[in-house]
């Protein structure tokens, strides 16, 4: 698949609806122990990359930088169920203060009552930030209506023979 093709599948309605969601991020990277890790994560879609905000003492920092691979999986619990599957390469720079990333992320899981202080919170504790850029080169939505996974399509089409 190329980066074009990708950015396509992040492109669709359902797609776009999903990266806009509330629905955290389940992001899935190599620890430097070699061993898988999967978090949950607030996230920003700018159009071309997913954007993600953290402590930069972090451990998925570190092993950003060892190993910038990654996959996300945003999924809905109603039905028919719908996932967002990205994968793609990570960057990490340490900035100044709260990114805006960071603070739009925020905004889609902060209730609005409570996100003055919240941002206030957040500007005041930190002084820089990891922000960890995703450039998509993969991406796949299972909403189980047009699209569903490749291992059922293999499945029907072998049956209809």
């Amino acid at each position: 698949m190329t980066r074009v093709e990708a950015v396509d599948v992040l492109n669709k309605p359902i797609s776009r609806e999903l990266l806009g969601s509330s629905i955290p991020a389940r992001l899935s990277y190599v620890g430097l122990d070699g061993d898988p890790r999967v978090v949950p994560v607030a996230f920003l879609w700018t159009g071309e990359q997913v954007v993600v905000c953290t402590v930069p003492a972090s451990a998925k920092v570190a092993a950003l930088r060892h190993n910038p691979r990654v996959a996300l999986t945003i999924d809905t619990e109603t039905y028919p169920p719908r996932a967002l599957l990205v994968r793609g390469a990570a960057t990490v720079e340490i900035v100044d203060g709260v990114p805006d990333e960071y603070v739009a992320a925020s905004r889609k899981l902060v209730p609005e009552p409570e996100f003055p202080r919240w941002e206030a919170g957040v500007r005041a504790l930190y002084t820089t930030m990891a922000r960890i850029v995703i450039e998509p080169d993969w991406a796949k939505l299972l909403d189980f209506e047009t699209t569903i996974p490749q291992a059922v399509e293999d499945l029907v089409r072998a049956r209809r023979h």
